[in-house]
């Protein structure tokens, strides 16, 4: 069943239930009004008859004819005595409003010979009952097929203007990110329009945030597929190459110690050079110290080993009473720092670093803070940046960058702490 159908019928249930309410009034109403213009009329029939049979005379037909709840009715000589029909009404409206009792009614024999039915007639106060029930029924019928109509207009332009959003919703929910809502003039269209145009924009630019990140990820996955390469080749490579040509070397001069040696004391500096290289790449592909050294110390180590190469001076303020993190959270504090220091040394212009983690409240937080050039103004988030975000994202926590034109940046990263 349609939305227009269900509000029809609860508006013609709603109708129906007043109508029924001020009919049950307006009958309650009019039940009183009758009882007492019947009581009325019995005594104005007790007194005409009393004053019939006292004087005769005084009861003219001209007199008479005119009154409104009260019936007088002159028998001929041959007529039936009969009682005649008092009430000319519906008998459904005369046993609801008048009950199990009848009328009052009087048949006189007048000393002149004339005989008289004198009865009440509530004839009259029951058409207009009837007639009063009749307009309400068909004032509420005139306004409950009114207002089925502007109910049927209202929800079919409503209707029409639900059915662009969802046509837009499905074009989104495809992939068409372009599609926009028209305004409306209806104040609360207009306002969800605005707000479905606005996600829709948000979408388009985090698609093609997505699609651009994506690229730059399978660029940065190739460097690093290329710097391995080379490292391999170039480093390692060259170290086998030299240690094989002087294990050979050493077949050559068996017989010569000092040669051997000299062969010896070289190979076991180019093997040195080949362990460094290795435990350098190994470091890069992941950092090894984590699983042997505390947090706090794989962090002073990282930053010892990044201010030695980059010659700018970091320092390091690790808070007291650190809580154990699980392996993962670790790692990602670990890299998050790594990333950080890497795009201070890139982009940062900085002669100086403070990193600090502490507890704030009921978590943790980490703050890198140089006193760079910063940015004058913002920038698209890089690479590096949304990596952090995603890492702050799977600790939980909320990453914070903060630009300061001449005087550097700031990251601060809030995370909470398990139960």
């Amino acid at each position: 069943m349609s939305a227009l159908w269900r509000i029809n019928l609860w508006v013609t249930a709603c109708f129906a239930l007043l109508t029924l309410a001020g009919a049950g009034l307006l009958l309650r109403q009019a039940a009183d009004d009758v009882e007492r213009e019947v009581q009325s009329a019995e005594a104005l029939v007790q007194y005409l008859g009393d004053s019939a049979e006292r004087q005769p005379a005084s009861l003219q037909p001209e007199l008479t004819r005119s009154l409104r709840h009260v019936r007088v009715h002159w028998l001929a000589p041959d007529e039936d005595l009969t009682p005649l029909s008092t009430i000319a009404a519906d008998g459904w409206l005369e046993r609801l409003l008048l009950g199990d009792s009848s009328p009052s009614t009087r048949l006189l024999q007048l000393n002149d010979g004339r005989r008289v039915l004198i009865a009440v007639n509530a004839a009259a106060e029951l058409g207009e009952v009837r007639q009063a029930l009749q307009q309400w029924f068909g004032l509420c019928a005139l306004a409950l097929l009114l207002s089925l109509l502007s109910i049927g207009w209202a929800v079919r332009r409503g209707r029409a203007w639900l059915d662009e959003v969802l046509h837009a919703l499905g074009q989104v929910s495809d992939g068409q990110m372009v599609v926009r809502l028209r305004s409306s003039a209806l104040p609360e269209t207009r306002q969800l329009a605005e707000h479905f145009n606005r996600m829709a924009s948000a979408l388009e630019q985090a698609h093609c945030d997505n699609q651009q990140l994506t690229q730059s990820l399978l660029a940065v996955q190739e460097q690093e597929r290329n710097h391995l390469a080379q490292t391999l080749h170039d480093d390692l490579g060259q170290y086998l190459a030299g240690i094989r040509a002087q294990a050979c070397l050493l077949r050559l001069v068996v017989d010569q110690p000092a040669r051997v040696a000299s062969t010896a004391q070289s190979l076991e500096l180019n093997c040195e050079h080949l362990q460094q290289g290795f435990r350098a790449m190994v470091q890069d592909l992941y950092p090894v110290v984590l699983g042997h050294l505390p947090l706090a110390e794989a962090l002073g180590l990282l930053v010892q080993q990044w201010q030695a190469r980059q010659g700018i001076e970091c320092r390091l303020r690790v808070g007291e009473r650190l809580p154990a993190l699980p392996r993962a959270s670790n790692t990602h504090l670990y890299r998050l720092l790594q990333e950080a220091l890497t795009n201070v040394a890139r982009h940062a212009g900085a002669s100086q670093v403070r990193v600090r983690l502490q507890r704030s409240g009921p978590g943790l937080r980490l703050l890198i803070r140089d006193n760079g050039r910063g940015a004058p103004q913002a920038r698209r988030t890089g690479v590096g940046l949304h990596s952090m975000a995603e890492r702050a994202r799977s600790l939980g926590g909320e990453l914070r960058i903060i630009n300061c034109p001449g005087a550097g940046w700031a990251l601060v990263l809030d995370m909470p702490l398990e139960a």
